[in-house]
């Protein structure tokens, strides 16, 4: 290799690094949080945890590679154009066309390291992630019955526990036995545990010192003492017969040409194992395309350098992916074949390429430029004739003498102003990513009828306050980076400093955009998150084939009363606020014991004077129950009053932390801890709505001093160290809320260490 081939490599090396890091740990946020923190909150080994978040890697380098590839040859070669090395390069001899040379060994680097990653260690990960999150549910089954929740996973059986103590096992719970064969029952029991035997296949419930209830078609009511026995649980709900079975992306193209070979015996066609297999292969050759993509909109003349080259990165990663996720679509309205669709981006992008390289080779260093269309540029000139008079005010003020005072909003002006349009741009790029990934997850589901595109649509728009709560702390660590990294290499710090402002007065305009960002957060978490991530869960669990009976208000079934009590209803009507086949079961000291228990063939809200939560029980029967368990007093009756909850609280959903507001789940704590429940996860959860807001600070904290570095690729390297401190940061908040909900430390401490001890 040459020396500008050498150097034209390391150019492009290390802005690639960097938005491979960046764009790899955007894609892997959703799973990070959703499973790696539910694995170290269960206990599981941390090398497990680790190796499981290894296997999601492939997954993100299959997306993240080619864009990061193009990103990188387009900021490199922006650098070049800005710094005007490209036209020293040309006045040297050096043609577009002799650049294809290192570029073109960068583009096969990528085509290489892409294939490895689609063909061999994609199927392998996917399967081995799959694999792992099989045997922790299964040898964690104990770990899946939550406090104060109903779980209802075990066939024909309906478990509530008060609470976990840290040693395992389950503390005061209750459960309904209907299995059939036998007479339905009722179990309090004071501890319990799950019991799995993975090589025999057996699932016992091991209860201790608990009573059994059963009330006989006859009449008669019985209740047994004991101090141990046993349940037994159909192993097939927790031991399926066959592991996590291989889909398309986790089969080889070996196993996918023997299942469409199956499909099509049958007469059905075989689109998506076909596009599955094309894929393998046309996704890195799209690293190919990239590379003269980059080389002939990157190598020009402009002046925005690395912010503009972003831009255009973005385009073209949206004409890419969009297209090709689109595929399956095109192929099922029979418009092409189901290879040709997959391969329809790469042709088309490569046919653009040509055409724009052969356009750079003949234009030399003429910018590339997208134009604005007429009406727009209009305006935009008329804002700037109209700001021309209050700009020459200004200096006209600035030079009698008043210019001190104007100095420093000037400054401000222009720090965030510089600020703001790295900020944004990488808001709309790292949503991209994030709509992207999900859409590519999506077309499965499109191309065999699970989803439309108005799902799809809906589904987009309720993740938004999502996406954009993790997109904009990475937003503001970027605009942070580039803003003062910029600053630094075009030496404006140094004159800034001269002047005697220090970098604390420099920074003041970056770190107010931090905090009214954080102030954003906070909002977010106050007002839409909760409710969008609801209805984002519930379009997930129709497109996915689930039931809804989890969001479905009038099959809940089973509910927890404010006293403790536990409502058993087979129906809820919230027209006429009534509930049908109701049961109820009073305890005392917590769960001890079943005190009373009442059944209702059906109840009518009527409230009264004096009862406003009265309601009117019709086929009633009440039995009270002594400590012993004996009957003190049993009473049948045509009409009861009962004294039961409001009919909102029969028709609103159980509290869960995530689709809670802070002041909601702060609330929802004090209800429980009036009750004695521990409430140890929900303060975790409220601890982390009020500390998490305050990442943008300490990204803007992380971000300042590393972007303030000397050399040639200060800049650079402070962007590359600060972004490794921020994936630290927020992979340890991870890991400290799930050590917070595991009780090995307090919930406070869990969510605001590390806004604690970041350095300055």
């Amino acid at each position: 290799m040459k020396i500008i081939d050498r150097y034209i490599v390391r150019e492009v090396l290390l802005p690639f690094l960097i938005a491979l890091l960046v764009f790899t740990f955007i894609l892997i946020i959703p799973f990070l949080i959703q499973y790696a923190e539910a694995f170290i909150a269960k206990g599981v080994a941390t090398l497990i945890v680790l190796k499981a978040m290894a296997t999601l890697l492939p997954q993100a380098l299959a997306l993240s590679i080619p864009a990061a590839l193009l990103v990188g040859l387009l900021m490199a070669f922006g650098r070049l154009s800005a710094d005007r090395e490209f036209v020293a390069m040309q006045a040297c001899g050096v043609s577009v066309t002799r650049l294809l040379w290192p570029v073109g060994l960068i583009s096969l680097a990528g085509w290489a390291a892409t294939s490895y990653v689609m063909l061999e260690a994609l199927p392998d990960a996917n399967q081995a992630f799959r694999e792992i999150a099989y045997s922790v549910v299964a040898s964690r089954a104990e770990g899946e019955v939550k406090p104060r929740a109903f779980f209802q996973e075990f066939p024909d059986l309906v478990l509530y526990v008060r609470e976990i103590p840290p040693a395992g096992g389950w503390n005061d719970v209750f459960i309904a036995d209907n299995r059939p064969g036998q007479t339905p029952a009722i179990y309090v029991v004071r501890h319990g545990r799950v019991v799995l035997d993975s090589t025999k296949r057996t699932v016992e419930l091991v209860l201790d010192d608990g009573t059994r209830h059963v009330a006989n078609p006859d009449g008669t009511y019985q209740v047994f003492k004991f101090e141990h026995q046993v349940l037994s649980v159909n192993p097939d709900t927790v031991f399926p017969r066959t592991g996590p079975q291989r889909g398309d992306p986790e089969m080889t193209i070996a196993e996918l040409k023997q299942r469409a070979a199956d499909i099509e015996k049958t007469g059905q066609p075989s689109y998506n194992e076909v596009m599955a297999i094309h894929k393998k292969f046309s996704i890195p050759v799209a690293c190919l395309v990239f590379g003269i993509i980059g080389l002939a909109i990157g190598a020009t003349n402009r002046r925005d350098g690395k912010l503009g080259s972003f831009v255009y990165g973005l385009g073209v990663i949206f004409a890419y992916y969009i297209p090709l996720n689109l595929a399956p679509a095109l192929a099922k309205a029979h418009w092409t074949s189901a290879a040709f669709a997959v391969w329809l981006p790469d042709i088309l992008l490569a046919i653009l390429g040509v055409a724009l390289f052969r356009w750079r080779a003949r234009a030399a260093d003429q910018e590339f430029r997208l134009t604005l269309p007429a009406f727009l540029r209009r305006r935009a000139h008329g804002d700037e004739v109209a700001q021309a008079p209050r700009a020459a005010a200004m200096h006209s003020h600035r030079d009698t003498g008043g210019g001190w005072l104007l100095r420093p909003r000037i400054l401000d002006w222009y720090v965030a102003s510089t600020y703001a349009r790295v900020f944004l741009l990488c808001v709309v790029g790292l949503l991209a990513l994030f709509y992207i990934s999900t859409f590519i997850d999506l077309t499965e589901k499109l191309a065999r009828g699970a989803a439309t595109w108005g799902m799809i649509g809906a589904y987009f728009w309720y993740l938004l306050p999502q996406y954009s709560y993790y997109t904009l702390p990475m937003a503001v660590l970027l605009g942070s980076l580039v803003t003062v990294g910029v600053l630094t290499k075009n030496s404006e710090l140094i004159v800034m400093k001269a002047c005697g402002i220090s970098l604390y007065r420099i920074a003041l305009p970056i770190i107010g955009a931090a905090l009214l960002t954080g102030s954003v957060l906070f909002a977010l978490e106050q007002t839409t998150l909760g409710p969008s991530n609801e209805k984002a869960d519930r379009l997930r669990t129709i497109m996915n084939g689930s039931s809804l009976q989890a969001f479905d208000l009038f099959t809940r079934q089973w509910i927890v009363g404010s006293r403790g009590q536990i409502y058993h209803y087979n129906y809820f009507d919230p027209q006429s606020n009534s509930l049908m086949g109701l049961s109820i079961f009073e305890f005392s000291d917590g769960m001890k014991t079943l005190v009373e228990r009442s059944y209702a063939d059906h109840a009518v809200f009527h409230p009264e004077a004096g009862h406003p939560d009265q309601w009117d029980a019709y086929g009633a029967w009440i039995r009270e129950l002594l400590p012993s368990g004996d009957t003190r007093r049993f009473a049948t009756r045509e009409k009861a009053d009962f004294q039961l909850e409001q009919p909102s609280y029969f028709a609103t959903r159980r509290p869960e932390p995530q689709y809670m507001s802070y002041s909601q789940l702060r609330d929802y704590i004090n209800q429980l801890k009036t009750s004695g429940f521990d409430v140890i996860d929900q303060q975790v959860a409220l601890e982390r709505k009020v500390s998490f807001p305050f990442v943008t600070l300490i990204m803007t904290l992380i971000a300042v001093p590393f972007a303030v570095t000397t050399g040639r690729h200060g800049a650079m390297y402070g962007v590359g160290v600060g972004i490794v401190l921020a994936i630290s940061y927020w992979v340890a908040f991870s890991v400290f809320a799930a050590l917070g909900a595991g009780g090995a430390m307090t919930p406070l401490m869990a969510a605001a260490y590390l806004l604690l001890t970041v350095r300055t």
